[in-house]
């Protein structure tokens, strides 16, 4: 049988350089410099991107733990040495994704930002950095779904070392977390082939996009997971977080887009707009 991918990059002595945290760094990084383009072209200072990110990345990491945490607090109750242990693995995207929005928020307020125009500006390049996130889980051979065949993997025409990779204590795997990062890489491009249509998303709808679209394929990827978060009985804290989004983000989207006066997103910064005329 084939060997699994070697998880470790580089081991340096005692220190090893995990594939999971070159990844995820990548896809970071990738968010970034996406970022700092688009924020230039809506005249939001290239500091407030880089400011954002130090501040949110660690808040994040917070995030992620704690929602884990929580939702395995019978476990983690009888190991409270454990709750810190992060390097054991056990954190969740969503998460990250919601102590990150509440930096902003803050952020924002505090620098006279749009609120929403951040938010557009750091959502499509967030789903990219969450598509090249998931091969860190390949790597690890986690996130991944129900017993399948070999032949329904090769029927899917993807390459064989994914294949081999998706042989997980004695058996082939569904790779719900490929599944998960296809669906994020065309979210992605098509957020970023439409976002500049005049009149088309006014401040916060390309937010809303993301979370629409991100949620809608997060319910169906994570029913076929054998790693989920559960609320009670077989109900999935993720699924139902997703449907909670979803409905959340389409009706604000409603209701922002015939009940209040928000600016185009092509508008950009007005408040920079505004200072540069004084």
């Amino acid at each position: 049988m084939f060997a699994a991918l070697n998880p470790i990059a580089l081991q340096l002595g005692a220190l090893e350089v995990h594939w999971y945290g070159i990844i995820i760094a990548c896809g970071v990084l990738l968010a970034i410099y996406l970022a700092i383009r688009e924020a230039k072209k809506r005249d939001v200072s290239e500091d407030h991107i880089l400011n954002l990110v130090l501040w949110s990345l660690p808040f994040a990491l917070i995030g992620a733990r704690t929602y884990y945490v929580a939702f395995e607090w019978q476990y983690y109750s009888q190991h409270p040495d454990q709750i810190i242990a992060i390097w054991h693995g056990g954190i969740a995207i969503y998460g990250a994704l919601i102590a990150s929005a509440l930096v902003f928020i803050i952020y924002c307020r505090l620098h006279d930002l749009s609120i929403w125009l951040v938010l557009d500006i750091a959502a499509p390049t967030v789903m990219i950095a969450q598509a090249i996130g998931r091969w860190g889980n390949f790597m690890n051979q986690e996130a991944f779904g129900g017993v399948t065949s070999r032949a329904f993997l090769a029927g899917l025409h993807i390459p064989n070392w994914i294949i081999q990779q998706m042989y997980i204590g004695g058996a082939y795997r569904q790779p719900t977390f490929l599944y998960e990062s296809c669906w994020n890489v065309i979210g992605f491009v098509i957020i970023m082939l439409i976002r500049h249509r005049h009149h088309l998303f006014k401040q916060g709808e390309v937010f809303f996009t993301y979370v629409m679209w991100y949620s809608f394929g997060r319910f169906f990827v994570e029913g076929m997971r054998t790693d989920s978060l559960y609320l009670v009985g077989n109900l999935r804290v993720s699924q139902l977080l997703s449907v909670i989004l979803f409905v959340g983000a389409l009706a604000v989207w409603i209701y922002r887009r015939y009940r209040s006066a928000a600016p185009w997103y092509l508008e950009g910064n007005l408040n920079a707009a505004i200072n540069n005329k004084e």
